[in-house]
């Protein structure tokens, strides 16, 4: 807290700001004037409660047709992200709910409480044609209140039960509870798991990635569910310049040694009010590489801090960004993570009952 900005530090928050949300005709904006020297009032400001909206969406697998994304559909039970990352590319989604990209997306969580049975009315119809679901293909699946909530659980009992093949991305190794779910899916080659892992230096990624698993509990994760004979991939998302691309072939051997069939990486990626968030935490908590990691982002960039361009959009463009690649080639293929992950088997798909229990005559 500052005379120029008299807003405290948030505490275990990934944003600490709130940008302006585009599509408001009307911005708020704080005036301290009546309150100051509020120590109290403050120090409320300093620790934003969480709180827990439910959502009644009315479906839950959504379609995707970006052709640089790996699925076409998926399964999101929250919109919001208790985790935080500063980085997040998810955030503007909460625009379109009148909401801010900033504290806003970590601290008001809309939670589809009907997921489980909106997932199984999706697969009981008689026109899906079963392939790979991801979960999620936004927001964390397993974020702190999916393990009160269980509603990822939830909707994984319905693809055990029908065998549905789906595929897990997550910085959370709460994926590790539902290992008895994952197994049999396994046993089908119909799922595989990835864990997110930006970075093995634990105050780095406790202030970026303030509500995730630490570093090591990912690891951790990742050798528990290969040992249980489920198909890993590490994930090395995202690669951020000046920051944390000195980490890759650490992050590799690391993943490989506790039993990752795969690996693959996204350069940081910072849309519309994704930037603001990420370089007011940038220059807050590393004050001293914040010029450095700015100028490296755009030398990736084409000289922006983002394009959109399909494919350029995960990769980069330019020297840099190649320099990045290569550097990641060269150890995925040293710890023999590079092979192409075989397409999971959609063959012992079978509809589940309707939520009401009734049989198909067909």
């Amino acid at each position: 807290m500052s005379a120029l900005n008299p807003r405290p530090t948030l505490h275990g928050r990934g944003a600490g700001i709130q940008p302006d949300n585009p599509y408001l005709s009307t911005q708020q904006v704080d005036d301290f004037e009546q309150v100051e020297g509020d120590e109290e009032f403050f120090a409320a400001l300093g620790r934003p409660p969480t709180v827990y909206l439910d959502d009644d969406s009315q479906s839950i697998v959504a379609t995707n047709d970006s052709p640089d994304v790996g699925f076409n559909y998926s399964v999101n039970p929250y919109r919001g992200c208790q985790h935080g990352c500063s980085y997040c590319y998810a955030r503007p989604g909460h625009e379109y709910l009148g909401l801010s990209a900033g504290v806003d997306f970590e601290t008001k969580i809309l939670v589809k409480r009907r997921a489980p049975e909106l997932f199984r009315e999706f697969l009981a119809r008689p026109k899906w044609r079963p392939e790979p679901i991801a979960f999620s293909g936004v927001t964390d699946c397993y974020q702190p209140i999916e393990r009160e909530l269980r509603l990822t659980r939830g909707c994984l009992e319905v693809a055990a039960e029908c065998r549905q093949p789906i595929t897990v991305i997550t910085k959370n190794a709460l994926a590790t509870r539902d290992i008895d779910l994952l197994a049999p899916l396994a046993a089908h080659h119909a799922v595989r798991v990835a864990l997110s892992i930006t970075s093995l230096d634990s105050q780095l990624a406790r202030v970026m990635e303030p509500r995730t698993s630490a570093p090591a509990a990912r690891l951790r994760a990742l050798a528990e569910l290969s040992a249980a004979g489920i198909e890993t991939t590490v994930m090395v998302a995202p690669v951020i310049p000046g920051l944390n691309d000195s980490e890759i072939p650490a992050i590799l051997e690391a993943a490989q040694a506790a039993g990752a069939r795969y690996a693959d990486f996204v350069l940081l990626r910072l849309p519309t009010t994704v930037a603001e968030v990420f370089l007011d935490w940038l220059h807050r908590h590393r004050p001293d590489q914040a010029s450095k990691v700015e100028s490296l982002v755009r030398a990736s960039r084409d000289g922006k801090l983002y394009r959109s361009n399909w494919r350029e959009r995960q990769r980069g463009k330019g020297a840099l960004a190649d320099q990045i690649e290569q550097t990641f080639r060269v150890f995925a293929k040293r710890y023999k993570l590079d092979g192409k992950a075989r397409r999971l088997n959609c063959d012992a798909f079978r509809p589940p009952h309707g939520s009401g229990g009734q049989l198909s005559l067909f």
